[in-house]
């Protein structure tokens, strides 16, 4: 099944195709509406182009865990080549000194096994149909592409509680920009900003809540908080996501930065994502001034 979740990995500008595939009679258990169970024998597969095929990434589900590969694909795009372990870096140039990446299979695990599920782009959130207009480098789903509603219809979904399937799920936000500002942030920070999990004690959550009916029902736990990072060249205080203040908004800082320390997320981009950067600009200068119902 070729699918497209509505809020995108920034992945430098790449243009993106994902498929699954699921064994034949087996279904994904989605009892736990946060942590699907993916059956052994699962296999998913990201394809990043830009002027051509660049690279295809691999998740399978096997009887030991979840496989990661990347393959790199030839110039003349006849053949994609396993990737070293390791990672390396390939020909596709992104700016002056900057090429796209391969990632080590240390680098996938961290990214992947970071969270509470290891498959960051296929979920309820991703699925639903209830999509966001205004979603950062959003792109329209295919006609056959699966929907939450689809998967359980056919079978493919299984045990998805009533709430979740009867709403499908929506960012809860005051505005559409910043439903567009909280949806980039789950789909893009979650994976480790999450009270839940093993790196909970970073202490910032950017996790949708699917439960969530309003804006102060969703975590967002940055809002407001103060951190230890010294955004270079502002004055005073620093905090996670200050509103109606960008200039002293660490996150946008570090989103914006490509310092090998500093840089947000750590992993799997080169090139700052300066559109919606804009957008998360407005919204904590405006949209954050408002109160939240």
């Amino acid at each position: 099944l070729h699918y497209t979740p509505q809020y995108p990995l920034w992945s430098d500008g790449a243009r993106k195709d994902r498929w699954i595939h699921l064994p034949p009679g087996t279904a994904i258990d989605a009892r736990d509406p946060d942590r699907w169970v993916f059956p052994v024998g699962t296999k998913i597969w990201k394809e990043f182009a830009w002027s051509r095929r660049v690279e295809t990434r691999l998740l399978e589900r096997t009887r030991r865990g979840w496989v990661y590969a990347s393959y790199v694909w030839t110039e003349d795009g006849s053949d994609a080549i396993l990737a070293p372990e390791g990672g390396a870096r390939s020909t596709q140039e992104l700016a002056p000194r900057r090429a796209h990446r391969i990632p080590s299979v240390a680098d996938c695990r961290s990214c992947h096994e970071g969270g509470r599920a290891p498959v960051l782009g296929f979920s309820a959130l991703q699925l639903s149909s209830d999509r966001d207009p205004l979603a950062p480098h959003g792109e329209p789903p295919g006609l056959d592409d699966p929907t939450l509603e689809t998967l359980v219809r056919r079978g493919l979904l299984r045990g998805l509680p009533r709430r979740i399937a009867d709403r499908p799920p929506r960012i809860a936000a005051a505005t559409p920009r910043g439903r567009a500002a909280l949806g980039y942030l789950h789909a893009n920070c979650s994976m480790c900003h999450d009270a839940v999990g093993p790196m909970k004690g970073l202490g910032v959550s950017l996790r949708h809540d699917l439960d969530a009916r309003a804006q102060r029902d969703e975590p967002a736990a940055g809002i407001g908080q103060p951190t230890r990072y010294a955004i270079p060249g502002a004055p005073g205080r620093s905090v996670w996501i200050d509103p109606g203040s960008p200039a002293t908004s660490a996150l946008l800082s570090r989103m914006a930065s490509r310092n090998a320390i500093a840089q947000m997320p750590p992993l799997g981009t080169e090139i700052p994502d300066t559109q919606t950067l804009a957008l998360l600009r407005s919204w904590v200068d405006e949209d954050l001034r408002l109160p939240s119902r």
